[in-house]
């Protein structure tokens, strides 16, 4: 069985090497706008759907950015809280996150029967509305 050490340095590996993937994406969408890589585009078109696409897929890319800067936070939140002890701490019930839950969900805040307890909660009360 692994230490808590063993296990806190995987975790600690696995979201810092998630942030980088997302830093590197990141910076991949802010240079095609630093270069004008769309706008040259837009400099060949011919029509207003050639506008509207490029305009589409401008707003995309801003969209991505923001997801990438939402999940860094999450990342940044992650790593503190591992830094504190809490991370991977159920915050409804105080219980450990399955490591294989945090793999795959690694901002996961709530062990899987808190979340699901939450959904129903939420459920229940979209249909109240």
């Amino acid at each position: 069985m692994d230490t808590e050490l063993e296990r806190r340095t995987r975790l600690k590996k696995m979201l810092n090497k998630m942030k980088e993937q997302i830093l590197q994406e990141a910076k991949e969408e802010m240079k095609k706008f630093q270069t004008g890589e769309k706008r040259q585009i837009a400099e060949a078109v011919m029509d207003d759907a050639d506008l509207s696409a490029i305009d589409i897929s401008e707003d995309i890319s801003l969209k991505k950015l923001s997801t990438h800067r939402d999940i860094l936070k999450k990342i940044e939140e992650a790593l503190q809280k591992l830094e504190d002890n809490t991370y991977g701490i159920c915050e409804m019930c105080g219980d450990e996150i399955p490591e294989e839950r945090l793999k795959i969900l690694p901002f996961a805040i709530y062990c899987r029967d808190c979340q699901e307890k939450i959904e129903m909660i939420e459920k229940f009360e979209g249909e109240e509305s």
